[in-house]
Protein backbone atom coordinates (compact mmCIF):
# COMPACT_ATOMS: atom_id res chain seq x y z
CA UNK A 1 0.00 0.00 0.00
CA UNK A 2 1.69 3.34 -0.92
CA UNK A 3 -0.52 5.14 1.72
CA UNK A 4 -0.86 3.95 5.48
CA UNK A 5 -4.50 2.99 6.06
CA UNK A 6 -6.53 5.50 8.17
CA UNK A 7 -8.49 3.97 10.54
CA UNK A 8 -11.21 6.58 12.57
CA UNK A 9 -13.81 6.61 14.99
CA UNK A 10 -16.57 8.95 15.05
CA UNK A 11 -18.58 9.44 18.23
CA UNK A 12 -16.47 6.66 20.50
CA UNK A 13 -12.81 7.01 21.81
CA UNK A 14 -10.28 5.06 19.64
CA UNK A 15 -10.50 1.37 20.69
CA UNK A 16 -6.56 -0.42 19.80
CA UNK A 17 -8.57 -4.18 19.79
CA UNK A 18 -11.07 -2.54 17.10
CA UNK A 19 -8.27 -1.02 15.32
CA UNK A 20 -6.01 -4.04 15.54
CA UNK A 21 -9.10 -6.00 14.07
CA UNK A 22 -9.74 -3.34 11.15
CA UNK A 23 -5.56 -3.76 10.97
CA UNK A 24 -5.82 -7.47 10.12
CA UNK A 25 -8.29 -7.62 7.81
CA UNK A 26 -6.96 -4.84 5.67
CA UNK A 27 -3.96 -7.03 5.82
CA UNK A 28 -6.14 -9.78 4.29
CA UNK A 29 -7.05 -7.96 1.53
CA UNK A 30 -3.84 -6.74 0.68
CA UNK A 31 -2.54 -10.14 0.19
CA UNK A 32 -5.03 -11.27 -1.34
CA UNK A 33 -5.12 -8.29 -4.14
CA UNK A 34 -1.65 -6.36 -3.38
CA UNK A 35 -2.32 -3.02 -5.74
CA UNK A 36 -4.25 -1.36 -3.16
CA UNK A 37 -2.80 1.86 -3.09
CA UNK A 38 -4.76 3.36 -0.07
CA UNK A 39 -7.31 2.64 2.79
CA UNK A 40 -9.65 4.34 4.72
CA UNK A 41 -11.83 3.05 7.73
CA UNK A 42 -14.28 4.54 9.34
CA UNK A 43 -15.90 3.20 12.73
CA UNK A 44 -19.33 5.04 14.19
CA UNK A 45 -20.61 4.39 17.24
CA UNK A 46 -24.49 4.10 17.49
CA UNK A 47 -26.09 7.73 17.59
CA UNK A 48 -28.63 8.08 20.34
CA UNK A 49 -31.27 9.76 18.34
CA UNK A 50 -30.72 8.15 14.60
CA UNK A 51 -33.29 4.94 13.90
CA UNK A 52 -30.30 3.06 13.42
CA UNK A 53 -29.82 4.19 17.50
CA UNK A 54 -27.48 1.20 18.67
CA UNK A 55 -26.44 -0.53 16.23
CA UNK A 56 -21.99 -0.02 14.66
CA UNK A 57 -21.27 1.36 11.24
CA UNK A 58 -18.36 0.84 9.68
CA UNK A 59 -17.25 2.01 5.82
CA UNK A 60 -14.55 0.96 4.44
CA UNK A 61 -12.94 2.52 0.80
CA UNK A 62 -10.23 1.15 -1.02
CA UNK A 63 -7.99 3.09 -3.85
CA UNK A 64 -6.74 0.94 -6.71
CA UNK A 65 -4.64 2.08 -9.60
CA UNK A 66 -6.12 3.72 -12.88
CA UNK A 67 -8.09 5.81 -10.30
CA UNK A 68 -10.65 2.95 -9.22
CA UNK A 69 -12.26 2.60 -5.91
CA UNK A 70 -13.91 -0.07 -3.88
CA UNK A 71 -16.55 1.53 -0.88
CA UNK A 72 -18.32 -0.89 1.12
CA UNK A 73 -20.32 1.43 2.80
CA UNK A 74 -24.35 1.94 4.41
CA UNK A 75 -26.17 1.99 7.39
CA UNK A 76 -26.52 -1.38 8.94
CA UNK A 77 -29.91 -3.07 8.40
CA UNK A 78 -32.29 -3.74 11.52
CA UNK A 79 -30.21 -6.44 12.35
CA UNK A 80 -29.07 -6.83 16.29
CA UNK A 81 -26.02 -8.43 15.51
CA UNK A 82 -24.71 -4.84 14.64
CA UNK A 83 -24.48 -4.25 18.41
CA UNK A 84 -21.49 -5.74 18.48
CA UNK A 85 -18.59 -3.61 16.75
CA UNK A 86 -16.56 -6.77 15.64
CA UNK A 87 -19.34 -8.03 13.83
CA UNK A 88 -19.45 -4.76 12.25
CA UNK A 89 -16.48 -4.67 10.73
CA UNK A 90 -16.13 -8.28 9.77
CA UNK A 91 -19.18 -7.47 7.72
CA UNK A 92 -17.89 -4.50 6.18
CA UNK A 93 -14.70 -5.79 5.41
CA UNK A 94 -16.73 -9.19 4.13
CA UNK A 95 -18.52 -6.77 1.30
CA UNK A 96 -15.45 -5.23 0.55
CA UNK A 97 -13.46 -8.06 -0.38
CA UNK A 98 -16.68 -9.38 -2.56
CA UNK A 99 -16.41 -5.87 -4.62
CA UNK A 100 -12.41 -5.69 -4.83
CA UNK A 101 -12.71 -9.06 -5.78
CA UNK A 102 -15.13 -8.29 -8.75
CA UNK A 103 -12.99 -5.27 -9.61
CA UNK A 104 -9.89 -7.39 -9.77
CA UNK A 105 -11.54 -9.02 -12.18
CA UNK A 106 -12.24 -6.21 -14.82
CA UNK A 107 -8.91 -4.89 -14.21
CA UNK A 108 -7.63 -8.12 -15.86
CA UNK A 109 -10.04 -8.43 -18.28
CA UNK A 110 -11.95 -11.74 -16.80
CA UNK A 111 -15.50 -9.76 -17.11
CA UNK A 112 -17.79 -11.44 -20.10
CA UNK A 113 -18.40 -9.18 -22.53
CA UNK A 114 -21.86 -9.78 -24.38
CA UNK A 115 -22.04 -8.16 -28.21
CA UNK A 116 -24.98 -6.85 -29.06
CA UNK A 117 -26.28 -8.66 -32.65
CA UNK A 118 -25.70 -6.74 -35.39
CA UNK A 119 -28.72 -4.36 -36.30
CA UNK A 120 -29.94 -3.87 -40.32
CA UNK A 121 -32.88 -3.28 -42.43
CA UNK A 122 -35.22 -5.39 -44.25
CA UNK A 123 -34.69 -3.93 -48.43
CA UNK A 124 -36.18 -6.54 -49.81
CA UNK A 125 -39.28 -8.88 -49.40
CA UNK A 126 -40.66 -12.25 -50.63
CA UNK A 127 -43.81 -12.78 -48.95
CA UNK A 128 -44.96 -15.49 -51.10
CA UNK A 129 -42.32 -17.84 -51.36
CA UNK A 130 -40.96 -16.72 -48.25
CA UNK A 131 -37.85 -14.86 -47.67
CA UNK A 132 -36.05 -11.44 -48.09
CA UNK A 133 -32.65 -9.47 -47.94
CA UNK A 134 -31.39 -7.43 -45.00
CA UNK A 135 -29.53 -4.48 -45.72
CA UNK A 136 -26.39 -4.08 -42.90
CA UNK A 137 -24.46 -0.65 -41.73
CA UNK A 138 -21.48 -1.54 -43.96
CA UNK A 139 -24.41 -1.64 -47.12
CA UNK A 140 -24.37 -5.61 -47.36
CA UNK A 141 -27.63 -7.55 -48.41
CA UNK A 142 -27.96 -10.64 -46.46
CA UNK A 143 -30.81 -13.20 -47.48
CA UNK A 144 -33.12 -14.69 -44.84
CA UNK A 145 -35.55 -17.32 -44.82
CA UNK A 146 -39.33 -17.20 -43.00
CA UNK A 147 -37.55 -19.81 -40.76
CA UNK A 148 -35.04 -17.85 -39.47
CA UNK A 149 -37.08 -14.81 -38.16
CA UNK A 150 -38.43 -15.36 -34.49
CA UNK A 151 -41.85 -15.27 -32.84
CA UNK A 152 -43.52 -16.48 -35.70
CA UNK A 153 -42.72 -12.78 -37.39
CA UNK A 154 -42.42 -12.90 -40.83
CA UNK A 155 -45.85 -11.56 -41.44
CA UNK A 156 -45.12 -8.91 -39.60
CA UNK A 157 -42.01 -7.96 -41.43
CA UNK A 158 -42.26 -5.02 -44.33
CA UNK A 159 -39.64 -2.74 -46.02
CA UNK A 160 -37.61 0.00 -43.71
CA UNK A 161 -38.47 -2.55 -40.87
CA UNK A 162 -35.35 -2.88 -38.32
CA UNK A 163 -34.00 -6.43 -37.11
CA UNK A 164 -31.33 -7.67 -35.73
CA UNK A 165 -29.50 -10.93 -36.83
CA UNK A 166 -26.50 -13.38 -36.59
CA UNK A 167 -25.12 -13.84 -39.99
CA UNK A 168 -23.33 -17.10 -41.11
CA UNK A 169 -22.30 -18.77 -44.14
CA UNK A 170 -25.14 -20.33 -46.00
CA UNK A 171 -24.54 -22.64 -49.71
CA UNK A 172 -24.70 -19.44 -51.50
CA UNK A 173 -23.20 -16.84 -49.61
CA UNK A 174 -23.79 -15.15 -46.05
CA UNK A 175 -27.31 -15.25 -44.71
CA UNK A 176 -28.97 -14.11 -41.94
CA UNK A 177 -30.14 -16.52 -39.21
CA UNK A 178 -32.30 -15.72 -35.76
CA UNK A 179 -33.59 -12.51 -36.95
CA UNK A 180 -35.41 -10.64 -34.41
CA UNK A 181 -37.69 -7.80 -35.02
CA UNK A 182 -36.39 -4.16 -33.22
CA UNK A 183 -39.45 -1.83 -31.99
CA UNK A 184 -39.35 1.95 -31.81
CA UNK A 185 -36.15 3.45 -30.03
CA UNK A 186 -34.73 -0.40 -30.67
CA UNK A 187 -36.64 -1.99 -28.19
CA UNK A 188 -37.17 -5.67 -29.06
CA UNK A 189 -40.94 -6.23 -29.42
Amino acid sequence: MQVPPQIDFHGMDPSPDLRRRAEEWIGKLETRFGRITSCRVVIKAPGERHKTSGLYEVNVELALPDGRSVTAARTPPADERFRDPHFAIDECFRRARRRLQDQARRLRGQVKSHVAPPMGTVVDLHLDDGYGFVRTPDERDIYFHRNSVLDDGFDKLEVGTRVTFSEEQGIKGPQASTVRLVGKHALRV
